[in-house]
């Protein structure tokens, strides 16, 4: 007789373009689909980028509408009815305000509820912290998603109840690979010739991203590499003030802003260097889907940025407080070829080994079943 499968609702504040969000879809593709049946609950309407992919891939996607944190809050009993109207046997919670209505809603129904948290505490806001931290202990599993963000969490909170671990961040191996197909046509929707240099970036435009120096360092190398060009994938509350500096560093030519992208991998394609100025990251998935890529990492240390990237070995990094040494590092890579390739080749044998989706999907897995035997 054929077993049932197990039901696990995915709880998360968007379905927008961001990393934990990115996440949903990769993870649906390679999941044993014979065991388990995924369903997905969001609440900000406006942000549905990654809604198309996951119901692709088969998974039942929800949206129960709220404008803000609080309205998200007051959303916990419909949240708890549609757990007991599918029969739903496991919540997987992802962000704090998610996390915190999944919470309240496994209180009401008596379902386990796990969180994946994907940021180190001292990166929220103060309440946001302090709501995620005080309904902690409701949980029955919590997943850290690099050794950075396990040590933040345990840290703040030192009398957690449910056993904690970290589950890398990984990056599906087969979908992003080097040379991939069309970076010859982004290249040529922006009038870029074949052998400029591409520097790039994916990122939502928020200050933790520090696209601000991302920008000024893009000027500082065009003084020495004038034929460069720099592509920002992404979107976000900060572009007004973003497009005013590129237009007070007179980057309207060489740097271009192309928006939110579903699919991503043309404009990887089409870049030489992948460049980061994070202030502060999780794991950042962009980042892994780069390397995965074949592209040459120049970056930050931020967060678990310095768990991926060996210096000198699969990338180059720099302290957060001195971002501006990206500037060198960037024109030495544009320079020299052969380091480039390099790096780039054994950026993408570390995702190889250390960071891949497959790997990450056999950890959830493992705890899905933990919980739910059967």
């Amino acid at each position: 007789m054929k077993k049932e499968k197990i039901r696990v609702l995915h709880v998360i504040k968007s379905l927008g373009r961001g990393g934990a969000e990115m996440l949903l879809p990769e993870t649906l593709r390679l999941h044993d689909r014979e065991a388990f049946d995924f369903h997905y609950i969001f609440f900000l309407p406006w942000k549905t980028a990654m809604v198309g992919a996951i119901e692709e891939n088969g998974g039942k996607v929800t949206c129960l509408p709220a404008k803000n944190n609080i309205q998200l809050l007051l959303k916990a009993r419909a949240l708890a009815r549609y757990i007991r109207q599918h029969k739903i046997e496991l919540v997987h919670a992802h962000l704090p305000w998610a996390g915190v209505v999944a919470r309240l809603a496994g209180k009401m129904t008596g379902i386990p509820v796990m969180y994946t948290e994907h940021n180190k505490q001292e990166r929220y806001h103060l309440a946001t912290r302090v709501m995620n931290l005080a309904t902690m202990n409701l949980l029955g599993r919590v997943i850290a998603v690099s050794a950075d963000v396990e040590e933040s969490i345990r840290k703040h909170k030192p009398n957690l109840k449910a056993p904690l671990e970290t589950i890398l961040n990984g990056v599906n191996t087969e979908r992003f690979t080097p040379h991939a197909a069309g970076g010859t046509e982004v290249r040529a929707q922006f009038g870029i010739p074949a052998d400029a240099p591409v520097i790039g970036t994916i990122a939502v435009f928020r200050f933790q991203k520090r696209l601000d120096v991302w920008l000024e360092v893009a000027a500082r190398v065009l003084k020495e590499e004038p034929r460069a060009h720099f592509i920002l994938v992404g979107d976000g509350p900060l572009r007004p003030q973003l497009e005013e500096k590129w237009r007070q560093l007179g980057l309207e030519k060489n740097a271009h802003f192309v928006g939110v992208q579903t699919e991503v991998r043309p404009y990887l394609a089409a870049f030489d260097l992948y460049m980061m100025s994070s202030i502060f990251e999780g794991l950042p998935i962009a980042l892994l889907e780069a390397m995965a890529s074949g592209c040459a990492i120049v970056s930050t240390d931020a967060g678990g940025i310095k768990e991926v990237i060996r210096h000198e070995k699969d990338g180059l990094l720099c302290g957060v407080d001195e971002p501006m040494k990206l500037v060198s590092f960037a024109q030495t890579l544009l320079k020299d070829g052969q380091q480039r390739k390099r790096l780039a080749e054994q950026g993408r044998k570390r995702i190889e080994e250390s960071f891949s989706l497959e790997t990450m999907v056999a950890g959830l897995e493992r705890v899905y079943h933990e919980f739910v035997k059967r």
